[in-house]
C-alpha cells in the first residue's frame, strides 16, 4: 500500500514539475530541467500524433484585447491562489491536529467536503494549466485528478477499517470533492456511470482546450495583405502601425534582399524591449530570462499582473533598455522589432495555417524599424532556434 501511494506522490509531483515548467525556464535551473525534460518535448514534436501535446492553446506571449480571453487569463490567476489557500488551510488544520493529538479533521473545510486538500491541490493544478497552457499540462492534470481519485478512496477504505460507525456517519453528510448535494446531482452511483462520467469530463476538458485555441487564433492581431507573409502582433494597438508600415517595411532593402520568394514567412511585430521575445527567436542574451537573475519578481508580475508584464517587460530590463532608446534620441512609441520566421509545412495561404501545430517555424532574421520615419536601425540573421534552444516555446 505504501509503494502505491508513494508511486501516486511521484505522478502528483511530475505534474507540478511540468506545470511549473514558466517557473522553472525563467529561473537559473533551466538549464538542468531542459536536459532533462526537452528529449521528451523534441521526442513527441516529432510526430504529428503527438505534437499537439507541446502546442498552447491560449495566448501566452500576445496581449489581445478580446474580454472572453482576458477573463480566462485573469481566473487562470484566481484558481492558483484560491487552490493553493485552500491547500494551506487545510495543511495547517491537519498538522495541528496531529501535532495536538485531536484525531481525524472534521471541521472547517473538512466538515463540507472529505478532501479539500486535494481539491485545492487540483484547483492549483488547474490554474497552472491556464497560465501554462501547453496541452500536455491538461493532459497530465486530467490524469493528476484520476490520481486524487484513486488516492482519496484508498484512505477512505482506511478510516473506514480504524473508525468505521464515524467515519461512515461523516461520508453521509459530505462528499468526496464536493458538497454533498452538487456531487450526488454530478456523479452516478454505479462503476460504469463513474466510469463513463470521467471519460466524458475528460473529452469535455480536451475539447474545449482545443475550442480555446481556435477562438484565439480568431482573436490575433495580424496583418495578411502580402502573399505568403502574415504578421502578428504583441501588442493589439500595433494593428494600425502594421496595417500602414508592415508594407514599405517588407520593402525595405536589407529587408527585400533576405526575403526568399520560395517560402513563408510569420513575422512578429513587437517593441523592441519586449519580455519574452527570447521565446520566439534567440535576439541576445538580454532575453534569455533565466540568465537575468530576476526569478521571484517575474514569477510575481506573471500570476498577479498577468497583462502588465507582457505590456512593459520586466521593470529593471524594461528600464534599461527604455533608458538606452533615450540616449538615442528615440521614442519607444515608435521603434519596433520584427522577427522573421520561415513557415514550413502550411497547408494553404489562410492566415489560420500559419500557427497550426503541424507547421514547422524556423527563426530567420529579425530588424529594428523606426516605424514613424522608416529608419531601419537594425538587421541581422538570427540562429534556428529559441534563447532557450531547441525547447518547443509557444506560438502565440
Amino acid at each position: 500500500m505504501n509503494k502505491t501511494k508513494a508511486l501516486f506522490s511521484s505522478v502528483i509531483a511530475l505534474y507540478f514539475v511540468i506545470a511549473l515548467e514558466v517557473l522553472i525556464m525563467i529561473s537559473p535551473f533551466a538549464g538542468f530541467f531542459y536536459s532533462i525534460f526537452n528529449p521528451f518535448l523534441l521526442e513527441t514534436a516529432k510526430y504529428p500524433s503527438t505534437r499537439w501535446l507541446s502546442a498552447f492553446y491560449l495566448p501566452h506571449l500576445v496581449l489581445t484585447e478580446d474580454s472572453f480571453l482576458q477573463f480566462v487569463r485573469v481566473m487562470g490567476s484566481l484558481v492558483l491562489v484560491l487552490g493553493a489557500m485552500i491547500f494551506l488551510v487545510c495543511a495547517c488544520q491537519v498538522y495541528t491536529a496531529k501535532f495536538r493529538r485531536k484525531g481525524a479533521v472534521l471541521a472547517g473545510l473538512y466538515a463540507v467536503v472529505r478532501h479539500p486538500q486535494y481539491l485545492g491541490l487540483g484547483l492549483t493544478g488547474l490554474g497552472l494549466s491556464i497560465l501554462w497552457p501547453r496541452f500536455l499540462t491538461v493532459v497530465l492534470w486530467l490524469f493528476m485528478a484520476l490520481v486524487y481519485y484513486f488516492l482519496a478512496r484508498d484512505e477512505e477504505r482506511r478510516m473506514l477499517k480504524s473508525h468505521e460507525d464515524t467515519y461512515r456517519k461523516y461520508m453521509s453528510k459530505t462528499g468526496m470533492f464536493l458538497p454533498k448535494a452538487i456531487e450526488k446531482t454530478l456523479t452516478p452511483e454505479s462503476l460504469a456511470g463513474k466510469v463513463m462520467f470521467a471519460l466524458t469530463l475528460a473529452a469535455t476538458v480536451m475539447g474545449a482546450a482545443f475550442m480555446l485555441r481556435a477562438y484565439t487564433i480568431g482573436h490575433l492581431t495580424i496583418w495578411t495583405k502580402a502573399q505568403d507573409i502574415v504578421g502578428v502582433a504583441i501588442l493589439p494597438e500595433d494593428g494600425f502601425k502594421m496595417d500602414h508600415r508592415m508594407a514599405d517595411i517588407l520593402n525595405l532593402k536589407e529587408v527585400k534582399e533576405r526575403l526568399q520568394g520560395s517560402k513563408q514567412y510569420l513575422v512578429y511585430f513587437i517593441p523592441r524591449d519586449y519580455i519574452m521575445q527570447g521565446m520566439i527567436a534567440d535576439t541576445g542574451g538580454d532575453w534569455m530570462l533565466y540568465k537575468q537573475h530576476h526569478a521571484i519578481s517575474m514569477i510575481t508580475d506573471w500570476v498577479f499582473h498577468p497583462f502588465r508584464h507582457l505590456r512593459e517587460g520586466h521593470h529593471a530590463m524594461h528600464g534599461n533598455l527604455h533608458m538606452h532608446h533615450q540616449a538615442q534620441g528615440m521614442e519607444d512609441g515608435v521603434l519596433r522589432r520584427l522577427i522573421f520566421l520561415s513557415i514550413e509545412n502550411v497547408k494553404s495561404n489562410s492566415p489560420a495555417d500559419f500557427f497550426a501545430i503541424n507547421t514547422l517555424r524556423v527563426p530567420q532574421f529579425m530588424a529594428d524599424v523606426d516605424v514613424h520615419n522608416m529608419q531601419l536601425l537594425d538587421v541581422r540573421d538570427l540562429p534556428h532556434g529559441s534563447g532557450w534552444g531547441s525547447v518547443p516555446t509557444p506560438v502565440f
